[in-house]
């Protein structure tokens, strides 16, 4: 079969069907790994009742002693085997992963490409500066770069060479059109803040009431992790953010290996993020004072790891903050 040729699909059911000489009525079961092919698959599958389940590969057991060993009849045997296993009763030999809808995976294309146009920025100007380093000049990336360049000289008097000022007046203007279109969306996102009744929104808005939050983290957290997620509890919150610890037991022989790093990485980058500034802005907060009172005293590597269990501390209190309206104890709301 090709892939994505939903006629031949729908044909090789039926023959396999025919084979085993079941009725056109029995239920079908399947299930595919998550991964560039999103979820309109799945989506396709449920709505021609098609009982399908995208997995986390990463929880997919693997065979210690041919682990290296990797082809499609493995593979394919290997889920086909785990599929009757999770329909037989053994629903948590693997992760099931929560397909999102379409209007929420859709709310969340705004702030992953702002997120990749700043990062094109910061590579950019490091290439710009890099180059300009390689002739001794470091020049400062304004409005009138392209003037200044023109100008620049080298140590020897002389102009820079051509093909690296060409170079260098192209990376410039990649450069100002990722900055528009950053102004574009944040412009774009700041219009909606204001103006939008979206229920996610409003989770936003109620947000950026707390100091050391601002718009770009309180999207971030509503978009990819609170709008539609349903948590039960804080240990849920901490998992899917990857935030909880991997210990090593055995015998006598106990050690923390840090943390998972299982979940989504863009929230657990903008939680770490958002906890030092929680230090900065909420000092008399309780999460702050916990933080000083067991970590404060450390070393830079005590910090580190006193900062992360803080970062999963706080994602926990701004949870219980957008479900219940309990404001963290201690925090200050902006004036």
């Amino acid at each position: 079969m090709d892939a994505g040729d939903l006629l031949v699909l729908q044909q090789e059911i039926m023959l396999a069907k025919r084979r085993f000489r079941l009725p056109e009525a029995v239920p079908v079961r399947s299930c595919y790994e998550a991964g560039r092919d999103g979820f309109w698959l799945h989506r396709y599958l449920l709505e021609t009742k098609i009982e399908n389940l995208v997995v986390d590969s990463s929880s997919i057991e693997v065979d210690r002693r041919a682990k290296r060993a990797k082809t499609d009849r493995i593979d394919v045997g290997k889920l086909l085997n785990m599929l009757i296993r999770y329909h037989s009763g053994e629903q948590k030999m693997w992760r099931v992963v929560h397909v999102p809808s379409v209007e929420a995976e859709d709310k969340r294309h705004l702030h992953r490409q702002l997120s990749t146009f700043k990062a094109d920025r910061t590579r950019h100007i490091c290439r710009i500066k890099g180059l300009l380093a390689t002739q001794g000049l470091d020049l400062p990336i304004h409005v009138d770069f392209l003037e200044t360049l023109e100008a620049a000289r080298l140590w020897d008097g002389s102009c820079l060479p051509p093909g690296l000022r060409g170079r260098v007046a192209r990376e410039h203007a990649a450069l100002r059109f990722v900055q528009q279109q950053i102004k574009a969306l944040e412009a774009e996102r700041d219009e909606l803040i204001e103006t939008s009744d979206d229920p996610s929104v409003v989770k936003v808005r109620q947000l950026m009431k707390l100091r050391a939050i601002g718009p770009t983290s309180a999207w971030l957290f509503v978009m990819e992790f609170f709008g539609w997620r349903q948590f039960r509890n804080r240990r849920e919150v901490g998992g899917l953010a990857g935030l909880t610890p991997t210990p090593h037991q055995s015998g006598e022989e106990s050690r923390e290996q840090g943390i998972s790093k299982a979940g989504n990485r863009l929230v657990r980058a903008i939680a770490i993020e958002i906890a030092w500034c929680w230090l900065r802005y909420q000092p008399d907060s309780e999460l702050s004072l916990w933080f000083y009172k067991n970590f404060g005293h450390g070393g830079k590597r005590m910090r580190k790891v006193g900062i992360v269990a803080l970062a999963r501390k706080l994602l926990v209190a701004l949870w219980r903050y957008l479900e219940t309206g309990e404001i963290p104890a201690g925090a200050q709301l902006k004036p």
